[in-house]
């Protein structure tokens, strides 16, 4: 996914990733818990961090018109990747696995605690593709960072995907 920053975001989004200025101390893609410590495998003593926040590009639009954006995912197990292949929607079509994995691992979004495949599938294109990425990002990768390159300096800087306002376009 490539996006596009003004000069001003671009700016934030270095000094956040340096330690300065206004963004230090951004709790993008915080742990979702206090005691949330790093990837596994991190040093000795650190906590294993299991649930990751986000926020949806467009956000879900319940019934009653209430757009969600913020959620948790928390990381799949074993079981959440085998028991969506028994799941009879799969078996009929199996894009929908997609649907039915994302659906059990977010623990919540917005202030509905209780996803289910049924709101997965009303998400938005864009915001399924986002969750599926974060998905990948968090259980294959272990972190939601990302190596970036300033175009205009060629400068490298890590910049953190789980969503939000910073960079957006």
């Amino acid at each position: 996914m490539r996006r596009t920053l003004s000069t001003a975001a671009f700016q934030e989004l270095r000094e956040a990733s340096a330690g300065t200025g206004p963004a230090a101390g951004a709790t993008i893609g915080a742990a979702a818990e206090p005691g949330g410590g790093g990837p596994a495998g991190g040093p000795r003593g650190q906590v294993l961090r299991t649930e990751f926040a986000f926020e949806l590009p467009r956000g879900y639009v319940d019934p009653s018109g209430t757009v969600h954006r913020t959620g948790v995912m928390r990381l799949a197990t074993a079981r959440d990747e085998l028991i969506p292949l028994r799941d009879d929607r799969v078996r009929e079509n199996s894009a929908y696995l997609s649907v039915v994995l994302i659906a059990r691992v977010i623990t919540r979004l917005g202030t509905i605690e209780d996803v289910h495949a049924g709101i997965v599938e009303n998400l938005f294109a864009s915001d399924l593709a986002f969750l599926q990425d974060f998905y990948r990002r968090i259980n294959a990768e272990g972190h939601t960072r990302a190596s970036v390159t300033c175009p205009a300096c060629e400068e490298p800087f890590a910049v953190d995907l789980a969503g939000g306002r910073l960079g957006e376009s």
